[in-house]
């Protein structure tokens, strides 16, 4: 592991860092907050997953969540939203290939070699982190944005118990039935169906729910309300009777705006989930 940068921040460290990853068979840099009780010994971790376009940086540059982070005294972890670099396959469009790996574990070509961001986010990143930084691996809470708000809730229901809670920013909420899924699905999994339904957080939903508290904030004027189907997943909610918050934040769009905006909220939410 490398360091790229490290920077003071709100009392505690904002670092980047890469390394070599066998999951994805290359390079791969992600960014770590670690507040100032670091210094003291291991905090609780909070997993921030991406949506499509970003790499590690957006979400550590545009969310404001280290104030939050710092005042809760808690680690923030941006990992990257794909493998990249030279011999990685890649696609014209935006919402495949590099930027768009929507942490599924790729078994198509030409994607399989290295797309396996399923692998990355919840096994070698993970292992990773706790052997090298002072994070305490029973205290987790995850969330996410867009692509990585499907992926933040995907894994907290695939893996009981490691996470206290988890939230998302204007989530996929229903990638099996819509086209931001049907079309990466297809192209990483394959054309069987039962291959999807294992990363759709709607179906894993109804099927099993989580076993934790859920915050959802989805804006009314988000531009790609239409490919997100919140209603989807709310419905699901409710007829599993889950405990959650869902909320619809009037005139807010799919912007880092919207998620700065509404970060404080996040980072107490997860806060009281951990500290209790």
């Amino acid at each position: 592991m490398k360091t790229v940068s490290e920077n003071r921040c709100f009392g505690g460290v904002q670092g980047v860092y890469t390394h070599a990853s066998q999951a994805t068979g290359g390079d791969m840099t992600f960014g770590l907050y670690l507040p100032e009780a670091a210094e003291d010994g291991a905090v609780p971790v909070v997993w921030y997953l991406s949506g499509l376009t970003c790499t590690h940086e957006n979400a550590m540059a545009k969310a404001g969540a280290q104030r939050w982070a710092a005042e809760a005294q808690v680690a923030l972890i941006f990992p990257d939203t794909s493998p990249r670099g030279e011999g990685v396959a890649n696609d014209p469009a935006f919402d495949l290939g590099q930027g768009a790996g929507f942490y599924v574990n790729a078994t198509e070509a030409p994607w399989a070699p290295h797309f396996r961001m399923w692998d990355y986010v919840t096994e070698e990143l993970p292992t990773l982190l706790f052997n090298a930084f002072p994070l305490a691996e029973e205290a987790q809470a995850i969330m996410g944005h867009s692509m990585g708000g499907h992926g933040a809730l995907t894994i907290a229901m695939s893996f009981p118990g490691r996470f206290k809670s988890v939230s998302a920013f204007a989530p996929i909420c229903h990638p099996t039935a819509s086209d931001w899924g049907r079309k990466q699905f297809a192209a990483y999994l394959g054309k069987d169906e039962a291959a999807w339904a294992p990363h759709d957080s709607t179906l894993l939903m109804r099927k099993r729910g989580f076993d934790g508290p859920i915050l959802i904030d989805q804006g009314t004027q988000d531009q790609f309300l239409d490919l997100l189907m919140p209603e989807a997943l709310s419905e699901a909610m409710a007829s599993r009777r889950q405990g959650g918050i869902f909320r619809m934040q009037k005139g807010y769009d799919h912007s880092y705006f919207f998620v700065s905006t509404f970060m404080e909220d996040h980072m107490a939410f997860h806060a009281k989930a951990i500290y209790g």
